[in-house]
């Protein structure tokens, strides 16, 4: 009988931050495919776009006027799928139909005043203040006693419904802590009672002995494809001191922060030559008042892009219904990432 290969027969993966399994499927990397692709984003944009309603001194759809900003800029959502004053309420029907009020805030963050970048294409600096407003915006909406979780995150691309090519992220704040953080928080909370240490300072030190899936590394921070990755080329990037939220991290941590996202998205714009899709976000305690030691904070990337600039992994059919499956393997995407330049490939193609 043959020995079990992670890397050429079909397996189960277990991920600790969830508690949850997926498949991997290395042999059907290799099938033909003849399915949906999608136009790769290689539109030129303009520096200053007047009918965008992100960009410095435009008129929003509510009728406010953006300031001349120059770096970041914070304002509440127009159309936030969350507001403060929602009333108390709650629905019960026979225990099983339930619903109950929610209440919240949205902002979004523009990174910077130009239209044509994203955070490949920005500086280390300025990123630098992107990660310092949302140390801000964590701490002065985690300190609002109706808000209990604050969700940062980033949409970018069309693929992965972005409405608005102006680089740009958004903040959910709510009264409630959502699944996922949830889920995590559980994890984490039993991991750290029983081992006394994080779960994922015990996770970093396997990946830094084993090496296949860090993508890449400084002084403070880490990227890798987490062993349990279920995107093709998804990657997880976590402070090698463990804190618990951006606002404990030192004006050194901040600085290698700022590093570590540019060369990580620079790469990943490389790997296809094209502006890389991805959703992607922090992941950090509840702001419900409790003490979380458990809490170790870490930045998720999660792209769709599998084969090329157009060709994307879609979680439907099998990944719906039973669990997520991918078909290259966690390794071979981390050696992919590894092997990329960190000068953007636009700073590397000739003039026409």
């Amino acid at each position: 009988m043959a020995s079990f290969d992670l890397a050429q027969q079909p397996h189960r993966r277990f991920n600790p931050l969830t508690g949850e399994w997926l498949l991997v499927s290395p042999h059907r990397a290799l099938r033909p495919w003849q399915g949906q692709q999608e136009a790769p984003d290689r539109s030129q944009r303009p520096a200053y776009d007047p009918g965008c309603y992100l960009c410095p001194g435009n008129t929003r759809a509510g009728g406010i006027v953006n300031p001349p900003y120059t770096g970041t800029f914070v304002f509440d959502n127009d159309f936030a799928a969350l507001t403060p004053d929602a009333p108390h309420g709650a629905v019960e029907v026979g225990g099983l139909l339930r619903a109950e009020a929610e209440s919240g805030l949205a902002r979004v963050i523009c990174f910077s005043p130009r239209h044509d970048l994203t955070l490949p294409e920005m500086t280390t600096e300025a990123i630098r203040g992107v990660v310092d407003v949302w140390a801000e915006q964590f701490a002065e909406l985690g300190a609002r006693p109706d808000i209990n979780y604050v969700q940062i995150f980033e949409n970018k691309g069309q693929v992965m419904g972005c409405s608005n090519p102006h680089p740009h992220g958004q903040i959910w704040a709510q009264r409630t802590v959502p699944g996922d953080p949830a889920k995590e928080t559980v994890q984490q909370r039993a991991y750290f009672q029983q081992h006394g240490r994080t779960l994922l300072t015990d996770y970093l030190e396997i990946e830094l002995r084993e090496q296949t899936r860090v993508v890449l590394d400084n002084e403070h921070w880490v990227a890798l494809v987490p062993f349990w990755a279920a995107w093709p080329f998804e990657t997880l990037v976590l402070p090698r001191r463990p804190v618990q939220d951006v606002t404990q991290l030192r004006d050194a941590e901040k600085d290698a922060f700022a590093d570590i996202i540019r060369r990580l998205t620079i790469r990943y714009d490389n790997l296809f030559q094209t502006s890389f899709p991805y959703s992607a976000g922090l992941h950090q305690r509840p702001t419900d008042g409790e003490a979380h030691p458990e809490w170790h904070l870490h930045m998720h990337f999660f792209p769709p892009l599998l084969r090329s600039a157009t060709v994307r992994k879609f979680m439907v059919g099998y990944e719906m219904l039973a669990n997520p499956q991918r078909d290259i393997t966690p390794e071979y995407a981390a050696q992919r990432l590894r092997e990329l330049p960190e000068v953007h490939y636009k700073q590397t193609e000739a003039p026409e």
